[in-house]
């Protein structure tokens, strides 16, 4: 009688210090290239809804110049970038492996690792760092009235004094939404996308897909995730100091919706969906284009191989 093959055994992915440094590396890239740049442009369009496109792009370069593109870039941005990836791969590898413990599938346990990654990234680094960047970039320029205008860290520093941890954390359930429903769609529409396209080219046996097949399945994963851009338009009202005598006092995911809608119809949830877009295809790029080349060099510097995929 033929023995019954025992299940392979689940063991836990570790998270080592060579995948850290790459996502933080790949992330820093991203950011001070044209991340920031497409980022301030996205958070401007959602917090002056009555721009369009060139119009953003105008009052940007207002702000100074091509200097005015990264605005919030230090240290918020780079906080973010660094910390962020480390953050995901952590808590994204307890929850995988959880979700597979209680017989999750390989596609249902990585969606429910990316979300619950995305939720801790959004409470524990993304929270204070996009309402930061985002008061840098829609704070009023008091420079007009003749005074030296806050730099970023007196801006820190006047709302921890006069509002506390939650007026540095602003919007931060909002962040929480959308990197939830963020990671969970882009994970499942990448899947899908590939899928697609190892049909059409005839790899559906598990081969290789080359560096542009692999941009072309992220790019279209990211791009779709950005049906969920109402929430992002959301969180940037909660934490823009745009001053509005019609605006709700106490702003709730709720009654900021309403309150865009209001002013601005379903268009106004959808401002800063174009850049948005071009984010998600830059950090794509970045990620896979440049993963290579990153991943070796992360290996000559600490002699650990790179595990994480990119």
């Amino acid at each position: 009688m033929a023995s019954v093959p025992a299940p392979a055994k689940l063991e836990k992915k570790p998270v080592k210090f060579s995948n850290l440094l790459l996502g933080a590396g790949l992330n820093m890239f991203e950011v001070t290239t044209l991340g920031q740049p497409l980022e301030v442009t996205k958070t401007t369009m959602a917090a002056n809804r009555a721009d369009g496109f060139a119009g953003a792009l105008a009052r940007v370069w207002s702000r100074g110049g091509v200097l005015g593109f990264y605005q919030g870039l230090i240290p918020w941005a780079w906080i973010e970038a660094s910390t962020k990836g480390a953050v995901l791969l952590f808590v994204a590898s307890e929850a995988e492996y959880y979700a597979k413990s209680f017989g999750a599938s390989n596609f249902v346990s990585g969606i429910s690792g990316g979300m619950a990654g995305g939720l801790a990234q959004a409470y524990a680094t993304m929270g204070f760092c996009t309402c930061m960047k985002t008061v840098e970039i829609t704070k009023h320029k008091v420079a007009a009235s003749g005074m030296k205008p806050p730099g970023t860290m007196e801006t820190f520093m006047q709302i921890w004094r006069t509002e506390g941890i939650r007026g540095i954390n602003k919007g931060v359930n909002a962040v929480a939404v959308r990197q939830v429903t963020n990671w969970g769609s882009r994970f499942g529409l990448s899947r899908v996308a590939e899928n697609g396209i190892r049909k059409f080219t005839g790899k559906e046996g598990g081969e290789q897909l080359g560096v542009m097949e692999k941009i072309l399945a992220s790019a279209l994963g990211g791009g779709l995730s950005a049906w969920n851009q109402p929430i992002e338009v959301i969180r940037v009202e909660m934490q823009s100091k745009t001053e509005d005598p019609n605006r709700p006092k106490k702003l709730t995911v709720g009654s900021t919706a309403r309150y865009i809608y209001a002013n601005n119809g379903l268009k106004g949830l959808y401002r800063g969906v174009t850049p948005r877009v071009a984010l998600g295809v830059w950090q794509t790029v970045c990620m896979v284009a440049l993963g290579d080349i990153a991943k070796d060099a992360v290996e000559k510097l600490t002699g650990d191989k790179v595990t994480a995929k990119h």
